[in-house]
């Protein structure tokens, strides 16, 4: 496991955990955040339930997101998280986040916000979203999101996992970096 990026995700004590399970398609954002918010006891936010039709339609159809797109989606999940820490209820959300510019934004929202980014190579993401039935984003676009990721810098509130692992271990170790902190 890759463990702790430069930074543990931090929050002020005594808050609520605001979290942001990201990284590429595939490398198991849904499968993590639903895990670790049934451990903490919080909400769980699918991000890609927030995607306009329009959004889903192109990537069903092999075209990835520009920026301008992904915005409205950024800011609707950003949105739900600021409701539920505002409520004071916690929330783990599935959002790829995967530029700086993008966990700026979500965090824009609620400065609280912390992300665990599952890191994943390309080919064992490619044959995970290959496999996956049901879901709108081909395997065509795993490359695309390779090219515009930008992993979170030692700066940022973020963590780093190993995304091969099972699930319960990335949560175990999620756990253990919220407590820690």
């Amino acid at each position: 496991m890759d463990g702790a990026a430069a930074q543990a995700p931090t929050s002020a004590p005594g808050s609520v955990p605001a979290i942001v399970v990201m990284g590429v398609a595939g490398c198991g954002k849904s499968a993590v955040g639903i895990a670790l918010a049934a451990a903490l006891g919080v909400t769980f936010i699918e991000g890609d339930r927030l995607h306009p039709p329009e959004n889903v339609a192109r990537m069903a159809s092999g075209e990835p997101l520009t920026d301008q797109l992904r915005e409205g989606w950024l800011d609707a999940i950003g949105e739900r998280i600021a409701e539920s820490v505002g409520s004071g209820q916690g929330v783990i959300a599935a959002c790829s986040a995967l530029k700086r510019s993008y966990r700026d934004r979500l965090s824009g929202f609620c400065p609280e916000i912390v992300f665990l980014y599952l890191k994943i190579d390309p080919a064992t993401a490619r044959q995970r979203v290959g496999s996956r039935k049901g879901h709108f984003m081909p395997a065509s676009l795993v490359d695309s999101q390779f090219a515009i990721l930008e992993p979170p810098a030692a700066e940022e509130r973020a963590s780093t996992l190993d995304a091969t692992r099972p699930v319960g271990e990335l949560v175990a170790a999620a756990v253990r970096l919220i407590r820690r902190s």
